[in-house]
């Protein structure tokens, strides 16, 4: 898979192309705060292209605006990174991207890995500053997904069932399958897909929510599902360095403990 796939998979209308290149020096000076992101940004980046701009003219979904926020238009933006990133260092890359654009952000980071390249998705809401008229902040975390990949970044362990899930992962993304009602809820359809590509690599089954209460449930099960993945992931660590027998039973005790809150908020995907 590459990035022309999942650009492909977008279904994009060549009234909303723009294919330009995006110079970095705009990146370094509205998304760099400190020195280390400035480093970040040039270091990592080899290249950022502008592939599409989503507006009420080029695809037909009317703008979105609320006391919050508005939507006037999706930018869709694709770049290349040097060499593999450490995952912390993608998502800070990602979020500056985010910060950048003063619209909502289709983002692409194409990365060459000696294994092949990694490809990842990231979204971000975006909302008025409390603080500061005029200014444009994130709204949330960034959301990311690395494409082709088991939810611990590995491949899946069942290549068949891997396969059919990106797959339907790849189909959803189509531009016509998302909300039509608003920019802002054609955006928040792409969020619903990542979300349900999360779930699927945890329970086999790729279902996008159907609800805003459906989508919420889903997330903060996410949420729970990697935090008790952490706190398992620390005990069994714990476990093989641990000498004393009562402390390995307890410790024991406590990760079926974690291990069975895990497969409760699995049921929740």
């Amino acid at each position: 898979m590459s990035r022309s796939d999942v650009v492909s998979a977008l279904c994009l209308p060549d009234s909303a192309r723009v294919d330009q290149r995006v110079p970095k020096k705009l990146l370094l000076e509205n998304a760099a705060p400190t020195a280390s992101d400035k480093r970040l940004i040039s270091d990592a980046i080899e290249d950022i292209q502008w592939l599409a701009a989503l507006k009420p003219n080029t695809i037909g979904v009317p703008e979105y605006r609320d006391t919050q926020r508005e939507y006037l238009e999706v930018a869709v933006l694709a770049a290349t990174l040097r060499g593999a990133i450490k995952p912390a260092s993608l998502s800070r890359l990602a979020e500056l991207v985010h910060r950048a654009v003063p619209y909502p952000v289709l983002l692409l980071l194409d990365e060459k890995r000696a294994e092949g390249p990694t490809l990842t998705l990231t979204l971000a809401h975006k909302r008025w500053a409390h603080n500061e008229a005029g200014k444009i902040v994130l709204d949330g975390d960034v959301v990311l997904a690395s494409l082709f990949q088991a939810a611990d970044g590995s491949p899946g362990a069942d290549a068949k069932a891997a396969s059919h899930i990106e797959q339907d992962f790849m189909q959803s993304l189509a531009l016509a399958r998302q909300p039509q009602a608003s920019l802002h809820a054609l955006y928040q359809g792409w969020i619903v897909c990542v979300q349900a590509l999360h779930a699927a690599r945890r329970t086999g089954i790729y279902q996008t929510a159907a609800t805003p209460e459906q989508t919420a449930a889903r997330r903060q099960a996410l949420i729970d599902c990697q935090r008790l993945e952490g706190e398992i992931s620390r005990l069994r660590a714990e476990a093989t360095k641990e000498k004393q027998l009562a402390r390995q039973v307890e410790l024991n005790l406590t990760l079926k403990r974690i291990q069975s809150e895990l497969a409760a908020a699995q049921q929740q995907l």
